[in-house]
Formats: structure tokens, C-alpha cells, sequence
């Protein structure tokens, strides 16, 4: 039986590169047993978290733990870690078998896991193959079998779905919700913000480093609730406060009524006499939610504003920095 998560916290975690804050007093916690979506715009700090979180990058200040430990003082890193930050991290002559049968070896275990990780990321008909002639799609896969290897209760990935066919990132998506469903902990940065919608139990969403929310989507987004629209909403609205249902005005003539219950509130319209041109349960909307809090701002400018193409990068400012910790 796989062993459950851990939990892991981020306390008030900062980091600067000379005078460039990649993340500043960043605080948010990932539970075992949930995937966690790690939003935020390119530069936003996401890279830079998740390497101080394999001590990969040294804090300037604050911690990054995992089950209360930082990376470094794990007994057994291997076995509860595991961390697919790029998918390159192979020899390009070497075949995907080989690359994992490597990695295996030098933590002592069995290339029957090898074999297992293959089938289970769907590459086997890949296997014999040189690394270096895989898609982007491949490369995907094997570097979530890397990290896989240990069985670890902690899964760190960075853009893990970048390069995926649909099919593929249909799998993805089902085989993390099958791992965080064995009670691992599972953190994964992204900018597919609507395949993460449709994967992630909570979402932390960052910008110039710093944290701007987190919390479940329906938390994130004001909660659940029912859309109405009707050719009176100002007499839908008394109608439903009479039944004790709050309501207010939502986007494009609607109005939206603080309950789940849609048969409650088409009951309300009938008998108030009042028409219902549409009624359907509030979906929360990631990507309108993440560009309303991040959309306008600029890592580090205060108010000023780049366009997208002229955006400085957190590579860039990186290596403008401190280059050798890229």
C-alpha cells in the first residue's frame, strides 16, 4: 500500500538575485491526498519556489518544507520526493530504458520498477529508443517516470503537461488524479489554466513573487451558485430574498442567486410570474479569475506595464543576476 503524503509548507519564503526579488515572503501550504494548481504569469516566481524547495536554489530568507523537513535533511529524499522540473535532464544517446535503469541503480532499486514506470507512463514501445529523438510529448512522460522511481509521497512538477497531445494530457490528468488518489501530495506549475481547472483540488496563484490568493477554485471565485436571467431581475432578486435567498447582479444581465438549488429558484420566478430566459448552476471560471488578479502588473515595476513581448522573464532577470544558479 503506497504510504500518504506529506504535507508541504512554505513559510514566508524570499529570494533575491542581486537586486531582483524572484519571490518575495511567499507563505501557502500543498496538503497530501491533493493536487495543487501553481498559477502565475512567466517571471511570477513559480521556478524559482520549486527549486528552493529541492534546495536547489539557497532562500534568502524564510524555509520550504516537506513533511516538516527541509529537502536537504531528508533521511530517504529519493522515496519522498519526487521532481520532474525539465524534461531534458537526460543523455541524448542514451535510450529512455537506459536513462531510467541509470537512475535507478544509483538508488538501488529494481529495474522491474523501471519496467513498471514505462507501462504506467505509456512509453514501453519507446523504451529502446535514444532519448534524444523523443517529442516533447515523450520526454514529458519519461520525466514523470524519473521522478516516479522512489514511489515518493511528494510530486513536484513543473509544466508537466507542456508538449502533450489532448490524449495525452487527457492521461495526465487521470493518472495524477489516480496518485493523488493513493493520498500522495502532488504540486504542479502550469499555464494551462483550464486543463488545471479541470485537474486541481486548490490553486495558489503568485505574481512579482508574491502570493495573491489561494484556496479552492469555488473559494477563489465566490463560491457556488445559480445564474438566472429573467426580463425583471430587480423583481427576481425581492422575490428571492422573500425565500431567503441573497442574490446580485452578475456579468451580462444575469443575476446571480446564492444557492445550488436551481429548482428553488424557478419556483420563486413562477411564482413572482416572472419569465426565465436561463438557469444553470455557477461554473468558477480559472482563467477569468486569474487574469482578473494578475492582468495589468508587471514583476517588480510597480505601476508600470510592459507589453507581453517585452515582459522580462525570470530567466532573464536570472541571468542578468546570479546566471550560475540557473
Amino acid at each position: 500500500m503506497t504510504a500518504p503524503g506529506a504535507r508541504i509548507e512554505v513559510r514566508n519564503l524570499t529570494k533575491r538575485f542581486g537586486t531582483f526579488t524572484a519571490v518575495d515572503d511567499l507563505t501557502f501550504s500543498v496538503e497530501p491526498g491533493r493536487i495543487t494548481g501553481f498559477l502565475g504569469p512567466n517571471g511570477a516566481g513559480k521556478t524559482t519556489t520549486l527549486r528552493m524547495a529541492l534546495d536547489l536554489i539557497r532562500p534568502t530568507s524564510g524555509s520550504a518544507s516537506i513533511g516538516g523537513v527541509r529537502y536537504r535533511d531528508l533521511p530517504d529524499p529519493l522515496h519522498t520526493v519526487g521532481a520532474a522540473l525539465e524534461a531534458t535532464n537526460f543523455h541524448p544517446g542514451r535510450s529512455g530504458r537506459d536513462h531510467l535503469r541509470v537512475l535507478a541503480s544509483a538508488a538501488g532499486i529494481d529495474d522491474r520498477r523501471v519496467d513498471e514506470l514505462l507501462e504506467l507512463t505509456g512509453i514501453p514501445a519507446f523504451a529502446q529508443r535514444r532519448a534524444g529523438a523523443y517529442s516533447m510529448g515523450m520526454r514529458q512522460r519519461l520525466a514523470l517516470a524519473g521522478a516516479l522511481l522512489g514511489d515518493p509521497k511528494v510530486l513536484l512538477l513543473d509544466e508537466p503537461a507542456n508538449g502533450l497531445d489532448p490524449e495525452g494530457i487527457r492521461w495526465l490528468r487521470g493518472f495524477l488524479r489516480h496518485l493523488s488518489d493513493e493520498g500522495k501530495t502532488i504540486l504542479v506549475s502550469s499555464h494551462m489554466l483550464q486543463e488545471v481547472q479541470q485537474t486541481a483540488d486548490d490553486i495558489v496563484i503568485i505574481n512579482n513573487g508574491k502570493l495573491i490568493r489561494s484556496g479552492t477554485l469555488a473559494e477563489l471565485s465566490g463560491g457556488r451558485g445559480t445564474v438566472v436571467r429573467s426580463s425583471d431581475l430587480d423583481s427576481l432578486a425581492g422575490a428571492l430574498r422573500i425565500a431567503d435567498v441573497e442574490s446580485a447582479p452578475g456579468p451580462d444581465d444575469t443575476l446571480i442567486a446564492e444557492t445550488t438549488d436551481l429548482r428553488l429558484v424557478g419556483d420563486v420566478a413562477l411564482r413572482a410570474g416572472l419569465p426565465i430566459w436561463e438557469l444553470k448552476a455557477k461554473q468558477a471560471d480559472l482563467e477569468e479569475l486569474f487574469f482578473s488578479l494578475t492582468e495589468g502588473t508587471n514583476r517588480n515595476l510597480g505601476d508600470a506595464t510592459y507589453p507581453d513581448s517585452a515582459a522580462p522573464t525570470e530567466r532573464d532577470a536570472l541571468a542578468g543576476q546570479e546566471g550560475a544558479n540557473l
